[in-house]
């Protein structure tokens, strides 16, 4: 099983995003998948309560903050989505279950210097020294070809850590999510684009190192 924990305490950035599409890439396989909403306004699990009941199940999982608890046995992959903000018991939960966090972020100065300190205080975690724990960065809502995406890249990877890809800005996600779909429950060729840019970021959560 696999924890995955999407977080940037910038709000705005595409986590929601970000947890719904891998959830749903993850049960479009046919991998028992669980979304877990750490967010006080529930947004990830409102979404699951519209997905059509006929698509690739996702399951709820309810973390209880006081007293976490590892997830149910048999589920193989999980994805926890985090509030704007998050800090303190939140992030120590998140991160004591985690086994790769992805940091969605825009390439805009003012987003770059608002993770920054979040960056840090993970590269300090014990177990991101060890290795137990992988971080990667995904670019939200830019082209790949643009200097706003280069920008983001150089400061990435002055903190040693790699951009797994970067997805455009598009309405597909936006009326996708509206109907409680993902990029995998339509039709290819309508997403393909989307698909292309996701492919990166799935080949580093499928890699064994």
């Amino acid at each position: 099983m696999a924890v995955i924990v999407v977080a940037n305490p910038k709000g705005g950035v595409g986590k929601s995003t970000l947890s719904t599409n891998l959830a749903g890439f993850f049960a479009s396989r046919g991998e028992w998948v669980a979304l877990a909403d750490l967010d006080r306004q529930q947004s990830a699990h409102a979404w699951l309560d519209i997905r059509p009941a006929a698509l690739p199940a996702i399951e709820a999982w309810n973390i209880n903050l006081d007293a976490p608890q590892k997830p149910p046995k048999g589920l193989e992959q999980v994805v926890v989505d985090t509030p704007a903000g998050v800090h303190g018991n939140r992030l120590d939960v998140a991160l004591g279950l985690a086994d790769r966090v992805i940091v969605p972020l825009q390439p805009s100065i003012f987003d770059i210097l608002a993770t920054r300190d979040f960056l840090d205080r993970l590269a300090k975690e014990k177990a991101v020294r060890k290795g137990d724990i992988k971080i990667g960065i995904v670019g939200m809502r830019v082209d790949a070809r643009t200097k706003s995406a280069d920008q983001l890249h150089r400061f990435v990877e002055g903190l040693g850590l790699p951009v797994l890809g970067y997805i455009r800005d598009t309405q597909n996600y936006v009326q996708l999510a509206a109907q409680g779909l993902t990029l995998w429950d339509v039709t290819p060729s309508r997403v393909a684009k989307d698909l292309e840019q996701w492919q990166p970021i799935l080949d580093w959560l499928d890699a064994k190192a």
